[in-house]
C-alpha cells in the first residue's frame, strides 16, 4: 500500500545516510539487523559538572555498537572499580553512573571522570568530566557603620559577596524586599557595588541591602544592612558633632557642580580578555554633577549593530557571540555640562579550540580507501593529538594501511580487520576538543532504507524531494527511472544527491507518476519505488479587505478559496494573531467572518488562514471601528473683555474619526436659563475660539465635537462669565403695517430677544406718517411689545412707519422704514362687458372688462365667477340651485369655465375682491350648452324568462344630456363552451323603457347589451344577461337538423332587426361555478343532480338535517358524475344538501345549499303486498323490462347508435374538427382559454333577472349561479332523463365599451 508522505516547500533537509571518501556515513544499527559496528557515544554528561549536595550524582555515558559494548570509568586517572563502592551503581545496557549521595559526604566524589566503551571492532572514550560540588558559603560577619554625606557627592556601597560556585547573581533590596531603584544617577556594577554619581537627600535610608542569590542550591544570602544619610551644607553644623565619633564622613567640604571622573575602571586605559563565543561586557561608571552620560564607540571600526546592546543605562556595553572581529580598542566617554573624560579598554580575543573538520565515522569495504580529518582552530594554534581505541596511535599496533599525516588518517586497502575507534584530541591554554571516529570495514550488497511504496505530494512550482536512503559497502551507486521509461532522470529538472535524494527543482503537473530507484554495487542491487502526486496550490482568491465600521455596526470579511480537488481546506480566523474571542458576535461562515454589534474592542488585524496538509495561504484586513468623539473637557475662558472672550478646551478621543468640526453653544442665564443656542463653530484641527459675545447676558459655554459618525455629547459647561449692560445695537425686524379695519392702521414687528435687548428696560418707540405728504413724524413709546394700533385712518393709504429699539442706557440705531397700507373696504364696483363663449356642451369661456384701482380700495386679490344651472334648455329645475364659484387670481380678464352639463341652461356674475372680501356682482349672463351624448341606462332587468321569450325593463339615463332619439338593443347567445353567437340589433322608440323578445331557444343563455342615443351619439352601454327556460315536452324528442350546425335564432317582432356575424371568441370563465342544482326526494333516499363549469375537481356531497348542531356529512361522488344517491335517510324529515368541488390545491367551491324533505312513512297494511302473486308478476315483468331497455342501450352505445344527445351532438358538430360555414350560422373554430387576447376580455356590468334562476355573487368579477324552470325527472338509481344543447356568445360587433366573462349555459350529461 502507498504510504502518503507530504513535501512541504520550505527546504527539507536531506538525511545523508552514504557519502564519498571523506563524507561522515552513521551505520543505521536500528534498520539493519546483524550489521557489525564499532562503539560510537551518543551520550554523555558535560566537561564540567556541578552538582547540587542535596541531589544524587549522575555521570551520563551512553553509547551504541554491535554487538553491544561494555562501559568502564576511570577518577583522576585511575581505574574506578564500581563494585567497591556501595553508592554507585551504573545503569543497565548503559554507561551512565549513580552516586547516592544520601548520608554521605559529596566532597568523596568530587574528582574527573572519563567513561570507555569497547567491544570487539574497537574502544571510545568520553571527554575528562570534571565534578565538583556547588557551594553557597556565608557572609563573613562585619561591622557595617553608618555613612554620613554631603549632598552632590559620590558615593560606592560595596557588596563583596562570599565566593560560590558558581558565582552568585547580585541585587540591592530594602527591608521589604523592594528592589531599589536604579538610574543614570545611581547603578548597580558587574562587580556587585552600587554607584552613586552624586547623591541627594532623598537617598537617604537606613536599609541598603545587597543580595546574592546561588541558583544551583536555590538560596539568597542577604548582606548587614548599610545607612546613609545625606546631609546639605545648613545641616551639617547642626549633625556633625553627633556623628564625628563613630561616623565615617565623606568629604567635609561644599559639593559643588564638577566635570565627570571615572568610579570603575580606574585609569585612562585598561585591558579585557575575552574568549570567542562567548560575551563581552565592558563597564563604565562615573560620577559628576550634574550627572554624566556615557556614551560608546569603537575606536578601530563600527560596533556590530546586531550582537551590541547597551545595559544599565548606558554604562554597559555587551556584545554577544564574540568574534576575532571584535578585537581593537573601544572607547567610553562620560560628559556633562562642565565637561567630558574618557577611558580606552583594549579588547584581546582569544579562543578555545574549535571544530573546522570534526572526524566522522568511516564505513570502507575491504580494499578501498578513505581519510579521517580533524581540522580545528584556536588563539593561540592548537595541537593536535591522535589515539587508537583510547591508545596513543604511536603506541598502537602498527598497520600499513594507515598513515598519520598531522590533522589527517589515510587508510588505503583497508582489511576486514582493520576496524577501530580513533579518537581525535585538539587542545591549547584555553580548552580542548575530544572526538570518536571509528573505521568500520564492511562488505554489504545494497540495500533500500526506504519505506516501499510511499506517496509523495507537493505542491505546483515547490520543490519535490524523493527520498531514496541506502546502505551498502562498497558504497552503491543511485539511479531513478520514471514510470515505464528506462533512461535515467538526470539533468534539468532533476537533481540525484550523494544520499539518493531525487530533487526536481520545481514540481509541475506532468512530474505525476511512479518513480523508481535503483541501488547497485559490486555485490548486488536493490530497488524501491515511490510516486509523486503535484497538487494545486491553495490560494485565497478573495481577500478581506480593510473595514471601518462605527460602533453597533455589523462587519463582514470575506475569504474565498481556490483548492486542489483533492483537499478540504480548513479555514480558521485570527484577530491579532490569536484566537477568537469566544463571543456569539463573531460568526464564521463557510467563507466569511461577520462581526455584529461590532465593539471598540472589536479592532485589530483579521488573518484568514486556509489550511491543508501541504500548504496553506492567508490574508488580512484591519477592522477599524469608529464611533462619536468622547465630549472635550478642560474648558477654560481668558482673555475677558466687554464683547469678546477667548474659549479653549481639550480634544476629547476621535475613536479613530477624525474630529472635522466644534460646534460652540452658549447659555443665558440671565434671560433663558437651560436653553442652550449655537455660537459659532470653528475647524476640527483648532481646539479654541474666539468668541464675540453681546451685552447684558450671563453666558455659560459648552463644545459639542463632530465627526463622520456624528455629534458628541456635548462637554461640561464652562464656567460662567456676565457682560455688562449697553444700549440696543438692532432693531426689531419684519416691521409691518397693515390696517384690520378702514379706519386704522396696525403696526407689527418682531421683538428683540433678551439677548438682543442689551440691558435692561427694554422698550419701542414706534414713528408713523402718511406717504408723500408733507408731514411730520408720530411717535410713541410702548413697552416690550409686538403691535401698536394706530386710529383714524383713512382708507387704504400709504403710511410710512419705523420701529426703534431702546433701553435704560440709550436706544439703538436708527431703523430702516418701511411702508405699509391703513385698512381696506369692500371694492364699490363691479366689472363690466362680461361676455360668454361656449366652446363645446361642457366648456365656456368668460370675458369682463376690469374696475378701477381706486374702486378696488384695498389690494386687488382677483375675480371670481359665480355660476349656477338653472335647468335644462326645455325644463327649468325647480330645486334650490347650487352655485360654484371659480377664483382668478391677480388682474386677469377672462376664464373657462370647464365641467358643465350638457344641453342645460346657466347663469353667471363676476366680482372682484381684495384682502377685505368681494365687491358687488356683474348682471346676471345666461347661456346654453349644446347636446352631448348621453348615460348608461339606469337600470336592466330581466322579467319572465319563458320557453322561448323574455321582457327587458330598463330606466331612462340619469343625465340625457340631450334629446334622446332611440335605443339600441343587441343581444346574442352563450353556448356551454363559453363562446357567443350571432349579434342580434334591435332599435328601440325613445318612450319606450321596456321590449319583449320572442321566439327565441329555450334553455338558451343570452347576453344583452342597451344604450340610449341622442343626436350626438350613442351613450354607454349596460349588459345583463339571461336564460330562458326548458322545453319540457321536447326533453325525449329527438334532435332535427343534426347535420346542420348551429341554427339561427329566431327573430323578435315588430322593430326591424340586424343580425351581425361576427368572428365567434370562446369566452374565459372566471371561475368554477355550479348550477341547476335538483333534489327527488323519497322515503329514504334522494337524487341530487348539478351541472359544474370549471376545471376538473373531485366532487363530493355534504348533507345534514335542517336546524341540527350535527356535523355535515359527506359523501364522495365517483368519477365526473353530475349525480348521487344519498340513502339511509329519515322518513319525513327536512334535510340541506350542498355539492363541493375541491382540485388539489384550490379552495373548495360549494354550490348553493338546497332543501328537500323526505317522504313520510306509509302505514303498515295487514295483508302483506310481497304475498299477493299479481304484485310478484308485476315485478318479474318490470325486471324483464329494464333488462331488456339495459341491453339494447348498451349495443346501442357500443355500435355508435344514437340517442337523444347523441343526435344533438351529431346535429352540433365539435367546431374543433369541423370549420365555420358563413352561410350556415355555425359557430367559429374553437380557441382553448389559453389563446384568449386583450381584445376577448371577460364581459363586465352582467345584470342577472330579479325573478330568474341565475343569482348574482357579491362580487361583480364572479360567475353567477343559475337554474332552469321545470321539474327535472329522475331514475331512482339518479340518471337524468333529458337532454342538452350548447350555444356559443360572440362579442358584439359595435360599440366600445368592455365586458366581463358570462356565466356558463347549463349544460348537463346525459346518462343511460
Amino acid at each position: 500500500m502507498l504510504r502518503k508522505r507530504y513535501l512541504i516547500p520550505a527546504g527539507a533537509p536531506l538525511i545523508l545516510l552514504v557519502c564519498h571518501l571523506i563524507t561522515a556515513l552513521d551505520v543505521p544499527l536500528d534498520l539493519l539487523e546483524g550489521l557489525q559496528q564499532p562503539p560510537t557515544l551518543t551520550h554523555q554528561s558535560p566537561k564540567d559538572y556541578i552538582v547540587d549536595p542535596r541531589e544524587n550524582i549522575v555521570i551520563q555515558c551512553e553509547a551504541k555498537g554491535k554487538p553491544t559494548p561494555s562501559f568502564s570509568w576511570t577518577r583522576n586517572g585511575t581505574h574506578f572499580d564500581i563494585d567497591k563502592d556501595a553508592r554507585v551503581t551504573m545503569k543497565p545496557n548503559s554507561g551512565t553512573l549513580v552516586i547516592d549521595i544520601t548520608g554521605g559526604k559529596v566532597e568523596a566524589y568530587e574528582g574527573v571522570y572519563q567513561c570507555t566503551v569497547r567491544n570487539e571492532h574497537g574502544t571510545a572514550v568520553s571527554n575528562n568530566i570534571i565534578i565538583r560540588q556547588s557551594r553557597s558559603p556565608l557572609w563573613s560577619k562585619e561591622r557595617v557603620d553608618p555613612i554620613l554625606i554631603q549632598e552632590g557627592n559620590s558615593l560606592i556601597l560595596e557588596c563583596r559577596p562570599p565566593a560560590g560556585l558558581p558565582p552568585p547573581i547580585i541585587f540591592w533590596m530594602d527591608n521589604y524586599f523592594q528592589r531599589l531603584k536604579q538610574s543614570e544617577r545611581v547603578s548597580q556594577g558587574l562587580n556587585g557595588d552600587l554607584y552613586f554619581s552624586n547623591v541627594k537627600t532623598e537617598d537617604t535610608r537606613n536599609d541598603y541591602i545587597c543580595y546574592a542569590r546561588f541558583n544551583h542550591t536555590q538560596t539568597i544570602q542577604q548582606k548587614q544592612p548599610i545607612s546613609v544619610k545625606v546631609l546639605s551644607m545648613d545641616a551639617i553644623n547642626e549633625t556633625i558633632a553627633a556623628f564625628l565619633n563613630d561616623t565615617e564622613f565623606y568629604s567635609d567640604s561644599p559639593a559643588g557642580e564638577r566635570r565627570p571622573t571615572f568610579m570603575i575602571p580606574k585609569g585612562r586605559t585598561s585591558n579585557k580578555l575575552v574568549l570567542r563565543g562567548h560575551v563581552l561586557k565592558l563597564e563604565c561608571i562615573a560620577e559628576g554633577l550634574p550627572t554624566p552620560e556615557i556614551h560608546w564607540r569603537k575606536e578601530s571600526g563600527e560596533l556590530p549593530s546586531k550582537r551590541t546592546f547597551h545595559e544599565n543605562f548606558q554604562k554597559t556595553l555587551k556584545i554577544i557571540d564574540v568574534t576575532e572581529a571584535d578585537a581593537g580598542l573601544y572607547r567610553c566617554v562620560a560628559k556633562n555640562s562642565l565637561g567630558s573624560i574618557h577611558h580606552i579598554i583594549n579588547v584581546t580575543v582569544m579562543a578555545s579550540p574549535y571544530w573546522i573538520t570534526e572526524p566522522k565515522n568511516l564505513v570502507l569495504a575491504p580494499k578501498e580507501t578513505g581519510v579521517l580529518i580533524c581540522r580545528a582552530n584556536g588563539i593561540p594554534d592548537p595541537s593536535i593529538t591522535w589515539l587508537m581505541n583510547g591508545i596513543p596511535i604511536e603506541n598502537s599496533p602498527k598497520d600499513l594501511s594507515r598513515k598519520v599525516d598531522g590533522d589527517s588518517i589515510i587508510f588505503s586497502d583497508v582489511q576486514t580487520g582493520s576496524s577501530a575507534v580513533y579518537q581525535c584530541n585538539v587542545s591549547n591554554e584555553f580548552g580542548y576538543l575530544l572526538a570518536n571516529a571509528f573505521l568500520n570495514v564492511l562488505a554489504e550488497p545494497p540495500r533500500i532504507l526506504t519505506p516501499a511504496n510511499q506517496m509523495y505530494q507537493v505542491i505546483t512550482n515547490n520543490r519535490a524531494l524523493l527520498d531514496c536512503a541506502f546502505f551498502g559497502a562498497p558504497i552503491p551507486k543511485i539511479n531513478w527511472f520514471k514510470d515505464d521509461q528506462t533512461s535515467i532522470l538526470d539533468g534539468d529538472p532533476y537533481v540525484i544527491h550523494d544520499n539518493g535524494t531525487l530533487e526536481i527543482h520545481v514540481a509541475q503537473k506532468d512530474n505525476n507518476g511512479k518513480y523508481t530507484c535503483i541501488a547497485m554495487n559490486d555485490l548486488g542491487k536493490a530497488e524501491n519505488r515511490v510516486q509523486l502526486e503535484v497538487k494545486d496550490p491553495t490560494r485565497i482568491i478573495k481577500q478581506p479587505e480593510y473595514r471601518v465600521v462605527q460602533v453597533a455596526g455589523k462587519v463582514i470579511f470575506e475569504c474565498k478559496v481556490k483548492h486542489d480537488p483533492t483537499f478540504t481546506p480548513t479555514i480558521m480566523w485570527l484577530k491579532n494573531n490569536e484566537e477568537l474571542p469566544d463571543d456569539e458576535r463573531f460568526i464564521v461562515g463557510e467563507d466569511s467572518l461577520t462581526i455584529g454589534e461590532v465593539a471598540e474592542i472589536d479592532e485589530g488585524t483579521y488573518t484568514c488562514i486556509a489550511n491543508t496538509s501541504l500548504d496553506k495561504d492567508s490574508a488580512s484586513a484591519e477592522l477599524t471601528v469608529v464611533d462619536r468623539t468622547d465630549p472635550s473637557t478642560d474648558l477654560e475662558l481668558t482673555d475677558e473683555s466687554e464683547r469678546s472672550i477667548h474659549l479653549t478646551w481639550t480634544p476629547g478621543f476621535d475613536h479613530n474619526s477624525v474630529i472635522e468640526k466644534y460646534i460652540v453653544e452658549y447659555e443665558d442665564g440671565l434671560h433663558e436659563p437651560g436653553v442652550w443656542h449655537y455660537l459659532t463653530e470653528v475647524p476640527g484641527t483648532k481646539s479654541s475660539a474666539h468668541l464675540e459675545l453681546s451685552p447684558h447676558v450671563l453666558y455659560s459655554f459648552r463644545v459639542i465635537s463632530v465627526n463622520e459618525v456624528g455629534r458628541s455629547q456635548p462637554s461640561y459647561p464652562s464656567r460662567q462669565y456676565q457682560t455688562a449692560p449697553a444700549a440696543p445695537d438692532e432693531n426689531p425686524s419684519k416691521v409691518e403695517g397693515a390696517g384690520n379695519e378702514p379706519d386704522n392702521l396696525v403696526i407689527t414687528w418682531q421683538t428683540l430677544t433678551g439677548i438682543q435687548s442689551n440691558g435692561p428696560g427694554l422698550q419701542y418707540k414706534v414713528h408713523w406718517r402718511q406717504k408723500d405728504v408733507d408731514d411730520d413724524w408720530t411717535s410713541v413709546t410702548v413697552a416690550n411689545v409686538s403691535k401698536y394700533i394706530v386710529s383714524g385712518t383713512q382708507t387704504f393709504v400709504p403710511y410710512e412707519i419705523k420701529v426703534q429699539a431702546l433701553n435704560d442706557l440709550g436706544i439703538a440705531p436708527e431703523p430702516s422704514v418701511v411702508v405699509g397700507y391703513s385698512g381696506e373696504d369692500l371694492p364699490m364696483a363691479a366689472p363690466g362687458n362680461v361676455r360668454v363663449r361656449v366652446e363645446n356642451s361642457t366648456l365656456a369661456e368668460v370675458h369682463w372688462e376690469p374696475v378701477s384701482p381706486k374702486s378696488v380700495r384695498g389690494h386687488l386679490k382677483g375675480y371670481k365667477i359665480y355660476y349656477w344651472k338653472e335647468g335644462s334648455v326645455f325644463k327649468r329645475s325647480r330645486r334650490h340651485v347650487e352655485k360654484k364659484i371659480l377664483t382668478f387670481s391677480g388682474d386677469k380678464t377672462h376664464g373657462k369655465l370647464p365641467g358643465l352639463e350638457p344641453f342645460s341652461l346657466y347663469k353667471l356674475n363676476v366680482r372682484v375682491f381684495n384682502g377685505k372680501g368681494e365687491g358687488p356682482p356683474s348682471p346676471d349672463e345666461q347661456f346654453e350648452t349644446p347636446e352631448g351624448v348621453p348615460n348608461a341606462p339606469a337600470f336592466l332587468k330581466i322579467l319572465n324568462p319563458m320557453l322561448d321569450s323574455l321582457t327587458l325593463e330598463w330606466g331612462a339615463p340619469s343625465h340625457r344630456n340631450g334629446l334622446l332619439t332611440g335605443y339600441t338593443l343587441k343581444y346574442q347567445p352563450i353556448n356551454n363552451t363559453h363562446e357567443l353567437g350571432p349579434l342580434v340589433k334591435i332599435i328601440i322608440p325613445a318612450n319606450e323603457t321596456n321590449w319583449t323578445l320572442k321566439n327565441l331557444n329555450y334553455s338558451t343563455r343570452y347576453k344583452f347589451y342597451l344604450n340610449a342615443q341622442t343626436s350626438k351619439g350613442p351613450g354607454n352601454i349596460i349588459t345583463e344577461e339571461a336564460v330562458t327556460i326548458m322545453d319540457e315536452a321536447r326533453i325525449n324528442q329527438p334532435a332535427e337538423d343534426a347535420d346542420k350546425g348551429y341554427s339561427e335564432p329566431p327573430l323578435a317582432t315588430s322593430p326591424p332587426m340586424h343580425t351581425l356575424r361576427p368572428t365567434f371568441h370562446k369566452v374565459r370563465p372566471v371561475g368554477p361555478v355550479f348550477g341547476n342544482i335538483n333534489t327527488t326526494a323519497s322515503e329514504d333516499f334522494a337524487n341530487i343532480s348539478w351541472e359544474y363549469w370549471g376545471p376538473d375537481m373531485s366532487f363530493y356531497i355534504e348533507y345534514m338535517v335542517e336546524d341540527s348542531e350535527e356535523d355535515w356529512k359527506k359523501e364522495f361522488v365517483n368519477g365526473t358524475q353530475s349525480f348521487f344517491v344519498i340513502k339511509g335517510l329519515m322518513p319525513g324529515t327536512t334535510y340541506k344538501v350542498r355539492v363541493v368541488a375541491k382540485g388539489h390545491s384550490d379552495q373548495p367551491v360549494q354550490s348553493t345549499e338546497e332543501v328537500f324533505k323526505t317522504d313520510p312513512a306509509m302505514a303498515s297494511r295487514q295483508v302483506d303486498i310481497a304475498t299477493q302473486g299479481w304484485f310478484i308478476g308485476l315485478m318479474c315483468a318490470i325486471a324483464l323490462l329494464i333488462l331488456v331497455l339495459l341491453i339494447f342501450c348498451f349495443i346501442k352505445r357500443n355500435k355508435g347508435g344514437k340517442y337523444p344527445v347523441k343526435e344533438k351532438e351529431d346535429a352540433h358538430p365539435d367546431p374543433e374538427i369541423q370549420p365555420m360555414k358563413d352561410d350556415d350560422g355555425t359557430f367559429g373554430e374553437y380557441r382553448s382559454l389559453e389563446s384568449d387576447t386583450e381584445d376577448h376580455k371577460p364581459l363586465k356590468g352582467s345584470r342577472t333577472p330579479s325573478n330568474g334562476t341565475v343569482k348574482k355573487e357579491d362580487s361583480d368579477d364572479s360567475l353567477v349561479d343559475y337554474g332552469e324552470g321545470g321539474d327535472g325527472q329522475f331514475n331512482e338509481d339518479g340518471s337524468f332523463i333529458g337532454q342538452y344543447s350548447g350555444k356559443k356568445e360572440k362579442e358584439p360587433a359595435e360599440g366600445n365599451e368592455s365586458s366581463e366573462a358570462p356565466s356558463p349555459v347549463n349544460a348537463m350529461n346525459s346518462f343511460v
